[in-house]
């Protein structure tokens, strides 16, 4: 059994009260904020039987206001990147707020990220929902969106629907930030990833995909097979892992796949992660660059991983990539999970 209790956590000046809700289950115990619909927690156990936290975030609600990491959030309306912050949908050219180099990144400078979403209690979790209006940081059409987190035993759910008014571009993801050791320990040098994926997105400087769907074989991208991160970091170009790894392809129908497994021996914890999105982002937070956490914590470069489960970046722009448009009498819907066991 779940239990599922809430209270009030912090009041945002003119926009009304954010709640923590919390979700317990015998193994695994996840706390959500209204605010982002952020998982501000992650308690597992280690091989030692030990409960630890295992996700970044902060202490008091000013650190979420203020954070511009996307720390625990949901984001939207469309996750990663679009080329110029410019698309054209229905022959008509939308041009968004940039908010990442050249281009627009997460939804806005006011995205979902920074939403207060309403709450209901659902069996073994909570449901949040949020409307967004027709020309919400420049993009078309009224949606109406929501989030389902439940926990099951080890395994915590996020269920996305929306609905739109107009054609538009979407992407929903969840941003948490992983450490296994957990969150406050250094980096995730140590930690062992593998993703089901036989192919990526290479990227432009500006991390636009080229267009090309690119073989990991032979390449640092081959995660196919677990591997040990901090090595592997030495061998990507650049800062580090911020790729889409395509666990599908173009066309290919609706289903939950896996798509990957991360390990941290020490401490013998696990975290399996499956979804029906065709992608996922592996981030290695390449810029993290001292910001104070919980418990005073400093989050640096390497310090934790993300595992963004989404659509393929700038998919409005590159025509061989899965659709992202959700049209009027349409229901976007998908489903990740995260499973946090020990070895």
């Amino acid at each position: 059994m779940t239990e599922v209790s809430h209270q009030q956590w912090g009041q945002v000046c003119g926009r009304g009260a954010v709640d923590l809700w919390v979700l317990t289950s015998p193994q695994v115990r996840v706390e959500v904020l209204t605010l982002g619909a952020i998982i501000r927690s992650v308690c597992s156990r280690g091989s030692d039987g030990q409960m630890q936290d295992v996700v970044l975030g902060y202490d008091d609600l000013e650190g979420y206001l203020s954070d511009q990491r996307y720390l625990g959030a949901v984001v939207g309306r469309v996750a990663n990147r679009i080329a110029g912050g410019r698309f054209v949908v229905d022959g008509k050219d939308y041009q968004l707020d940039i908010n990442n180099g050249p281009n627009a990144l997460h939804g806005g400078l006011l995205g979902f990220n920074k939403a207060i979403w309403f709450a209901k209690a659902v069996e073994g979790g909570v449901q949040l929902s949020h409307t967004s209006p027709d020309g919400d940081q420049g993009y078309p059409g009224e949606v109406h969106v929501s989030v389902t987190y439940t926990l099951q035993g080890e395994t915590l759910t996020a269920e996305y629907q929306a609905v739109s008014s107009k054609t538009t571009p979407i992407n929903l993801t969840n941003h948490s930030y992983f450490n296994l050791a957990g969150q406050g320990a250094a980096d995730i040098y140590d930690h062992q990833m593998s993703i089901s994926a036989e192919s990526f997105l290479p990227v432009d400087n500006s991390m636009i995909p080229t267009g090309e769907i690119k073989a990991v074989e032979g390449t640092p991208f081959d995660l196919r097979k677990p591997v040990l991160i901090g090595p592997r970091l030495k061998e990507v170009p650049g800062p580090g892992f911020d790729h889409n790894f395509c666990l599908s392809s173009p066309g290919d129908t609706w289903a939950e796949r896996h798509a990957a497994r991360v390990s941290h021996p020490a401490s013998g914890r696990v975290l399996e992660v499956s979804t029906s999105q065709p992608g996922v982002q592996f981030y290695t937070a390449n810029f993290l660059d001292g910001v104070t956490g919980k418990g005073g914590a400093k989050y640096g470069k390497h310090s934790s991983f993300c595992l963004e489960t989404q659509n393929w970046p700038d998919a409005v722009n590159q025509p061989s990539f899965p659709d992202c448009l959700l049209c009027p009498g349409e229901k976007y819907l998908h489903v990740t999970r995260f499973t946090f066991t020990t070895v």
